[in-house]
C-alpha cells in the first residue's frame, strides 16, 4: 500500500514525539510505499533541532520514508498562546504545503494531537478522498484541562466545549478511530463513536538503543545495595507526586534511593515539601538532557508512574509505561485504570492507591525487602509482556490491519445486475 503519516511530531524529536517516526520505518520494511506530513523538530525544547534551519517546507528521505516537512512557529512553553500558535501554524502549513504530498494515498494514518491537525486531515479525506485512521493518542479536550492547559473559569469551559464538537467531527469523519487503553476506548464508545469504527491499538515505545549508558548511580554516590526508585516527566498536579514525597519520608529503610528527574509548575512545592517532611531519601535532579534519560532508565531499579485520582486517570495510559517496560525495569504504578492492569498483567510491577501516601509508603517496603536481583527478573517479564503486546512490530501490524481494513470499508460495493432480486433470482421481466 501507498500509506501516509500526518503528524505534528516526528523524527529526530524525542521521547513521545519519536513514536510516529518508530511506525512509519516499520511499515516501511513491512514492504509498504510510506510518506510522512509533518512539522520541523522542535520538540521538547521549543527551538529548532540543530541541522535544521525553518523554511516553507522541506522535502527528506530516510531510508524507505519519504518526508515532507512545513513550517511552524516553533514553541513548547508554558504559554498556551503560543502553544495554540504552534498548534496552529503547523495545520495551516501543513494545509498549503502539505496537502499535495497526501494526493493519491491509499490510506493515511493520523495522530490526533493536537487536534488541529483535523484541518489537514479533513483536506485529505474529503477533497483527495483517502480513507482516514485516526490514532486518538490524547483524548481532548480532558488532557488539556487536566494540564491546565485552558487555564480557569467560563471562558476554558467554552473553550472545553468547542474542542469536544470538534473532536465529535474528527470521529464522524475517520473511517476508522484507534484507542490505545481499554478505558479510552470505552469513553470514545460512549461518546458516540460507534463500535464498529474502533480498533485497539496500544503505543509502543522508542526502541533505539542508547549508545552509551553511563552509570548515574556511582555518579551521584549510590551504594550498590541501595534501591533506586526513579520518577522522569513532568511535575504538575496532574501527576500528584505529593503523595510520593510524604510515602517517602515515612519509609525509614536506608537502602531507598528517590531520584526525581523533570521540571514543571509544582517542581518547587514539591521540593519544599520533600524538605518539610524530612525526605532525606528524595533527590531531585531537575530537568536532564535527552542523552542523559538511558543513564537514568538504567540507575533505577524501579520507575514509578502516577496519576491523580479522578478525572483522566482512569483511561489514561502514559507513554512511560511502555517505555519502562522496554527497557526491561519493574514499575510502582500509583493510578487507577489502565495503567494499574498492565502493571498487574505483566508481572513487572507493583500498584499502590492513588494519592494515597501509606498505600505507596507500603509498595516502597515491599520494594526494598524484595531487592535489586529480583527487581531485575520482574523487569525481565515486563520486557516480556511488551514484545508481546506493545512492541512497534506489534504496532505496525495492527496499524497495518486496520488500514486495510479502512481501505475495504471504503471500496464501492459491486453492483447487483439488474435483472436479480434481493436474493439473487431472477425478477420475473415486466409484462
Amino acid at each position: 500500500m501507498l500509506i501516509g503519516l500526518l503528524t505534528q511530531w516526528f523524527d529526530p524529536e524525542p521521547g513521545p514525539a519519536a513514536l510516529p517516526g518508530r511506525l512509519a520505518h516499520a511499515l516501511a520494511r513491512r514492504g509498504h510505499e510510506v510518506r510522512v506530513v509533518t512539522g520541523f523538530p522542535n520538540y521538547p525544547t521549543g527551538r529548532l533541532t540543530p541541522g535544521y534551519r525553518m523554511a516553507r517546507r522541506l522535502d527528506e528521505i530516510d531510508g524507505d520514508v519519504r518526508i515532507r516537512r512545513v513550517a511552524l512557529y516553533p514553541s513548547h512553553d508554558r504559554s498556551a498562546a503560543r502553544r495554540l500558535v504552534n498548534y496552529g501554524s503547523f495545520a495551516g502549513s501543513a494545509l498549503i504545503s502539505g496537502a499535495d504530498a497526501l494526493r493519491g494515498l491509499d490510506a493515511l494514518w493520523v495522530g490526533n494531537s493536537p487536534i488541529s491537525v483535523a484541518v489537514p486531515m479533513w483536506y485529505a479525506r474529503y477533497v483527495h478522498r483517502v480513507p482516514v485512521l485516526l490514532h486518538v493518542l490524547d483524548i481532548w479536550p480532558d488532557s488539556a484541562v487536566a494540564s491546565g492547559f485552558l487555564g480557569g473559569g467560563p471562558l476554558s469551559r467554552t473553550l472545553a466545549r468547542g474542542m469536544a464538537g470538534w473532536c465529535e467531527a474528527m470521529y464522524r469523519s475517520a473511517d476508522r478511530v484507534a484507542y490505545v487503553s481499554p478505558g479510552a476506548g470505552g469513553l470514545l464508545a460512549a461518546r458516540g463513536v460507534p463500535p464498529e469504527k474502533l480498533v485497539h491499538i496500544p503505543m509502543w515505545a522508542d526502541e533505539a538503543a542508547p549508545v552509551r549508558r553511563p552509570d548515574l548511580r556511582a555518579e551521584l554516590g549510590i551504594r550498590p545495595d541501595q534501591v533506586v526508585l526513579s520518577y522522569a516527566g513532568a511535575l504538575g498536579e496532574a501527576q500528584g507526586l505529593d503523595s510520593l514525597i510524604d510515602a517517602c519520608a515515612r519509609v525509614d529503610d536506608p537502602r531507598l534511593v528517590c531520584l526525581i528527574a523533570g521540571s514543571g509548575t509544582t517542581e518547587d512545592r514539591l521540593r519544599a515539601r520533600a524538605a518539610r517532611a524530612g525526605a532525606t531519601n528524595v533527590r531531585f535532579l531537575g530537568r536532564l538532557p535527552r542523552d542523559r534519560m538511558p543513564a537514568l532508565m538504567a540507575a533505577g531499579d524501579v520507575h514509578y508512574v502516577s496519576l491523580r485520582p479522578g478525572g483522566m486517570s482512569a483511561y489514561t495510559m502514559p507513554s512511560k509505561v511502555q517505555a519502562i517496560l522496554a527497557a526491561g525495569r519493574a514499575l510502582l504504578v500509583a493510578a487507577e485504570g489502565d495503567a494499574a492492569a498492565v502493571a498487574q498483567d505483566s508481572g513487572a510491577g507493583f500498584v499502590a492507591r492513588a494519592g494515597d501516601p501509606d498505600s505507596i509508603g507500603t509498595a516502597l517496603r515491599e520494594v526494598c525487602d524484595l531487592g535489586r536481583e529480583k527487581l531485575e527478573l520482574l523487569g525481565q517479564a515486563g520486557r516480556s509482556y511488551y514484545d508481546k503486546v506493545f512492541s512497534v512490530a506489534v504496532g505496525a501490524e495492527r496499524v497495518e490491519q486496520a488500514l486495510r481494513a479502512t481501505v475495504e470499508g471504503c471500496r464501492p460495493r459491486p453492483r447487483r445486475p439488474s435483472g436479480l432480486g434481493r436474493a439473487g433470482v431472477d425478477r420475473p421481466a415486466a409484462e
